[in-house]
């Protein structure tokens, strides 16, 4: 029993590299925990690509599906993060192709922080929204950088995996929702 007890503590605090190789063999417990690790960064990179919860949450189970299938030919075993973003971020796009239009970003009650007075309230809910539409409003190469980087903390080379694209795209696209974000946030200052 100390054994399996060893082996399971290693496992949980393992590289992602050495549960990609183990779950790329067929170790469900590894790849349990790659998902547990990242799975509410794909739901919420997920919920602001498509700006619904829902969805965002069929989105992350499917990424996780087709992860488990394809885990075994992931090519750096170390890149097990930006590979399921990725994964991830496609599924979501794919849904936005089939709805036809670009979905806004929904308020979410949670953003509210809910000590606050009325005043306080309205103002951060009105800002929130604001900023909601200005998301939506970017092209979706230029949100997805942003989401990935502002919300989910990644670094350009990770960005630039994730979305298969170079650094250099990562630092312009950017750039221009930055640029596009501070003009139309102007007021909120």
């Amino acid at each position: 029993m100390t054994t399996l007890n060893t082996i399971a503590e290693a496992l949980t605090e393992g590289s992602d590299e050495l549960l990609a190789r183990r779950a790329g063999d067929g170790d469900m417990d590894a790849f349990e925990l790659l998902a547990r690790r990242y799975g509410t960064m794909m739901r919420a990179y997920a919920r602001r690509v498509l700006g619904s919860t829902t969805e965002a949450d069929d989105v992350v189970q499917e990424a996780l599906i087709q992860a488990w299938n394809q885990i075994g030919g992931l090519r750096d075993a170390a890149a097990a993060r930006p590979w399921l973003l990725r994964i991830t971020g496609n599924l979501a796009v794919d849904v936005l192709r089939r709805r036809k239009s670009h979905a806004t970003i929904e308020h979410s009650p949670d953003l509210a922080d809910p000590a606050p007075g009325p005043e306080s309230s309205v103002i951060t809910i009105t800002g929130t929204q604001a900023l909601e539409r200005a998301l939506a409003a970017l092209p979706e190469e230029q949100r997805r950088c942003w989401v990935l980087r502002e919300l989910g903390g990644q670094t350009y080379e990770d960005i630039a995996q994730t979305l298969n694209i170079s650094q250099a795209a990562v630092r312009g696209r950017l750039a221009r929702a930055r640029t596009t974000l501070a003009q139309k946030m102007e007021d909120w200052r």
